[in-house]
């Protein structure tokens, strides 16, 4: 059976495969401090374009995110998220049980939008009795979103300029970062992105590793004792190397960009069938994620042959249902076919 349900359902890409074969009879330290750490943090400050960020490689996305989330807020602090963004809907409230609230704002598309921010954070500003709430200390959204789409570099742009002006932090969720990035529709680079947000990561769970994020505070501004919250959170590897020697070799000849954007290419092409065999779209999406609308029965039939995730029942037709089918690294010519073949 081909498989479309996910871009985390491989092993690892081959050459990061390989370089844990190469190292792995050689001895070094632990929790990250060992030699292939060090050189992913390098290789990572040069693609960033930031000489002084700190770095740190935890175990996987939620994990990263609870603890960026947990180690920038103060105890009576909140996170503000789109209502769809994956801390709010998908992490089993981990960032809730750290003691920080979760606030979900309406999403277009699963993107935050400034207008809205901006119009919370004013009637937040104006309530007399704001001391009494969850007092907000962060903004969090995601690269690409929980629904395969895009913010412009406009449109972060405009969230930083507010969480400057109300003093919030600005954290970006980048499981799937690689695939934003190399999106044809993306108008934001990685330095770029360095310099527009307070902290952010780099996804290698979902983009050719076996696991592991790359937490980067850019301007070296990590919180004090991140290394000692990661650790609280089970978020340290006493093997710290396992996440270090992976990201050496993705950000080694560009390997990261480089099989982000093949997932891309087959996304395009998974796109051209679904369109060809007559599917409907739930929303366009440039990046690996693809969202199509199913009669429920058809779905379920399909899920027999091919592996895809079904999102919910479509929120005007109930009749029909969101079907996700996601491309990743490891996606073939063949896979493709096949669903062509499939559909057929």
């Amino acid at each position: 059976m081909i498989s479309f349900e996910c871009d985390y359902n491989n092993g690892a890409h081959p050459k990061v495969l390989q370089h844990l074969i190469d190292t792995n009879q050689l001895t070094s330290l632990t929790y990250g401090f060992d030699q292939w750490s060090d050189s992913a943090r390098r290789k990572i400050r040069v693609a960033c374009g930031c000489p002084d960020a700190d770095i740190y490689f935890l175990s996987g996305g939620t994990q990263a995110n609870a603890t960026v989330i947990d180690s920038i807020l103060t105890t009576c602090e909140a996170v503000i998220s789109a209502d769809t963004g994956h801390i709010n809907v998908h992490e089993a409230g981990a960032v809730e049980a750290s003691g920080h609230r979760v606030i979900g704002l309406p999403s277009t598309n699963g993107k935050l939008i400034p207008d809205t921010l901006q119009a919370f954070l004013q009637v937040y500003e104006n309530d007399e009795s704001r001391d009494h709430v969850a007092q907000p200390g962060m903004v969090y959204i995601t690269y690409p979103t929980e629904m395969g789409t895009l913010y412009t570099a406009e449109e972060i742009s405009q969230i930083q300029t507010i969480c400057r002006r109300y003093d919030l932090q600005l954290f970006v969720d980048g499981a799937r970062l690689g695939y934003g990035l190399m999106s044809p529709d993306s108008d934001v680079s990685l330095s770029w992105l360095a310099r527009h947000c307070d902290a952010f990561y780099i996804g290698g769970t979902k983009v050719g590793a076996l696991c592991g994020e790359a937490v980067v505070f850019p301007r070296g501004n990590a919180p004090k004792h991140f290394f000692s919250n990661v650790k609280r959170h089970g978020a340290l590897l006493a093997k710290g190397r396992v996440v270090g020697v992976q990201f050496d070799a993705l950000f080694t000849e560009n390997l990261y960009f480089t099989i982000a954007r093949h997932a891309i290419i087959m996304a395009e092409k998974l796109k051209r069938v679904l369109q060809d065999a007559g599917i409907p779209f739930y929303m366009d999406s440039p990046t690996n994620q693809q969202f199509v609308l199913l009669p429920t029965a058809r779905a379920h039939e399909l899920k027999q042959k091919v592996d895809f995730t079904l999102w919910g029942p479509a929120p005007e037709d109930s009749s029909l249902m969101i079907c996700r089918f996601v491309t990743s690294w490891a996606t073939t010519e063949q896979d493709i076919e096949q669903l062509r073949r499939i559909l057929s």
